[in-house]
């Protein structure tokens, strides 16, 4: 279970770097962990901090003051290349990132996202390179995230419509998976079962 996908408004944190790897995200020597919560610290890691743990000067976009508390991550082109791991959206929300906007993710960064109440939202070329610029003239700018809506609400009254796979959205609002909506489902699955008996018994060896 994760949390609910609410509507939010947040100010954004940019990266315009592009083919970001999930070793980037989250390094492997964190893979071992299994406390989601204790993944805030191995985000960016080495971009973080030095060989001795301590803040890079200057700091990382992240640990820059002033970015505290932000949810939202523009980032650059094809963002969450490389192996699989889940551990790199467990580690953005734990940082408190429930949104990134780029115009192109992994396929699997995305679906590993989509299961894990990380909204990854794909905008054109053109509305990408805008929305760069909107952050860069006024830092505090704010969006809203609408995933109902399937909409990011902009200054001045703009709204930039996005797409997200209906399966995905339903799970990111009731704050579940793909297990947990069967096990809300687990009634009418029961019903199903007791009306179409198996044809085969798979639980007794055959004669």
């Amino acid at each position: 279970m994760t949390e609910r996908f609410t509507t939010f408004t947040s100010k954004v944190i940019p990266l315009p770097a592009e083919n970001v790897d999930t070793d980037q995200v989250v390094p492997a020597r964190y893979l071992k962990v299994t406390d989601k919560a204790g993944l805030a610290e191995a985000l960016f890691r080495d971009w973080r901090f030095d060989d001795g743990g301590a803040l890079r000067e200057p700091p990382f976009v992240l640990d820059r003051p002033e970015m505290a508390g932000r949810q939202i991550l523009l980032v650059g082109d094809n963002f969450g290349s490389g192996s699989s791991r889940e551990h790199a959206p467990w580690a953005l929300t734990s940082w408190g990132i429930r949104a990134i906007l780029s115009t192109s993710f992994a396929d699997i960064f995305r679906s590993n996202s989509l299961k894990n109440g990380l909204l990854p939202i794909v905008v054109e070329s053109e509305q990408h390179r805008q929305l760069f610029e909107l952050v860069a003239s006024d830092p505090d700018a704010t969006m809203t995230i609408d995933l109902e809506a399937q909409r990011v609400h902009l200054p001045g009254d703009v709204d930039l419509p996005f797409d997200v796979d209906p399966f995905s959205r339903l799970m990111l609002l009731a704050g579940t998976d793909e297990m947990g909506y069967l096990l809300t489902r687990e009634a009418a699955i029961a019903h199903y079962e007791e009306r179409h008996p198996a044809r085969i018994d798979t639980i007794h060896a055959s004669r």
